[in-house]
């Protein structure tokens, strides 16, 4: 197995790199870092990811996408701040459900300006009490003449507060009394809605919020197609997702690493640096190997999906592990700064909150943990 990067994808995170720390970096630093960015700023980030084809990865050449291998997306995908990944792989994941699970009249309607950045979409299935099973959502639409009519809340919805174009997972109540699921694409010009924004431990210049819909009518011709294929489409985003959320983490582990290996060298206690000391070295070691690992173990995934194999095992393995290890390595991180590690001048504090924070998104520790076992017995806990 090579495991050594091609001069196309060295090419591809040499311009990811150069473009988050010309034009990403600067507009974060820009602004408060405690608070989710204005939708202006926003925009201009999505430009900028658009430019690395990160708004329409999934989505084929022919279809006017990226078309980027699941491997190359984690390699692009990696070398972005986590805050500005968790706004533009929703919209990139949204926008590819809207590629592969909505008739032609609809894609007219919104792909060109998804793809290009000009306009934010979010995907809305967690409720307040329905996480990991879609299918247990409690929202429904009804139709009323030439509308439908949405009822119901959504939580922990990143970009619900800024976006333009919201793809709704609810109940379709049919004529007969009994349910479908079913998925509706929300315009907010057209449909408003409540959305409220909510204040989180870490990643908090990503926008997310509750939204609410109270009797929202919205156009009978934004019903997506009945396929039954709902939960599918969730499913097979979330395969590619767990891993690009693992490289977010493996991400703030090797800022970490960087971090502790230069102070390390820097650093003196009892007239040497501390470098020289076993432990810290042992500490150095422990957090090199976290972050080497989490990295191959997304890969491995990623790569799995471009091979068209069964990944959700290595999906949710991949997202799971480099979370919980790249946790631990900014720990150590921490403790090789001492009392300098837990100000906030100098960052670290920063990464251990926002990581803790990747443990839910895509899967929860112990769902995956499931989904795994699931995949190793063929046995399903679930149900």
């Amino acid at each position: 197995m090579d495991l050594s990067l091609s001069e196309e994808q060295r090419m591809m995170v040499d311009a990811a790199r150069r473009l988050v720390e010309k034009h990403i970096q600067p507009l974060l630093d820009a602004n408060d870092k405690d608070r989710a960015l204005p939708k202006p700023v926003i925009l201009k980030v999505m430009e900028k990811a658009a430019e690395l084809g990160l708004t329409s990865a999934r989505i084929p050449e022919a279809g006017g996408g990226a078309g980027l291998r699941m491997l190359d997306y984690g390699l692009i995908g990696e070398q972005m701040p986590a805050c500005v990944a968790l706004i533009v792989q929703p919209h990139e994941a949204t926008t590819a459900r809207v590629y592969f699970g909505c008739n032609e009249e609809q894609k007219e309607r919104y792909l060109d300006d998804l793809m290009g950045g000009r306009k934010i979409a979010c995907t809305a299935s967690t409720e307040p009490d329905v996480g990991s099973d879609p299918r247990g959502v409690k929202t429904t639409v009804t139709e009323e003449g030439d509308n439908l009519v949405l009822n119901g809340r959504k939580q922990w919805i990143s970009n619900s507060t800024v976006c333009d174009l919201m793809n709704v997972t609810c109940r379709k109540v049919n004529a007969d009394g009994t349910t479908s699921l079913a998925r509706v694409l929300v315009d907010p010009l057209e449909s408003p809605f409540e959305a409220n924004e909510v204040r989180m431990h870490g990643l908090r210049q990503a926008p997310l919020g509750e939204v609410l819909f109270d009797g929202c009518r919205v156009p009978k011709r934004n019903l997506c197609p009945e396929t039954g294929d709902t939960a599918r489409l969730l499913t097979l985003t979330w395969l590619a997702n767990r891993p690009l959320v693992g490289l977010l983490a493996v991400n703030m582990g090797q800022k970490a690493l960087d971090a502790a290996r230069a102070y390390a060298g820097v650093r003196k206690q009892f007239g040497r640096y501390i470098g020289g000391f076993q432990l810290i070295q042992a500490d150095l070691a422990e957090i090199e190997t976290a972050v080497v690992s989490s990295r191959l173990l997304c890969y491995n995934a990623l790569a799995a999906l471009d091979r068209g194999e069964r990944a959700n095992g290595l999906s949710a393995m991949a997202k799971r592990y480099a979370v919980d290890a790249c946790d631990k390595a900014i720990a150590l991180a921490m403790r090789i700064h001492g009392a300098m590690g837990l100000s906030r001048e100098l960052g670290l504090e920063e990464l251990a909150r926002d990581v803790r924070t990747l443990t839910i998104p895509d899967g929860t520790p112990g769902i995956l943990t499931l989904i795994q076992g699931r995949e190793l017995t063929g046995i399903d806990p679930f149900r």
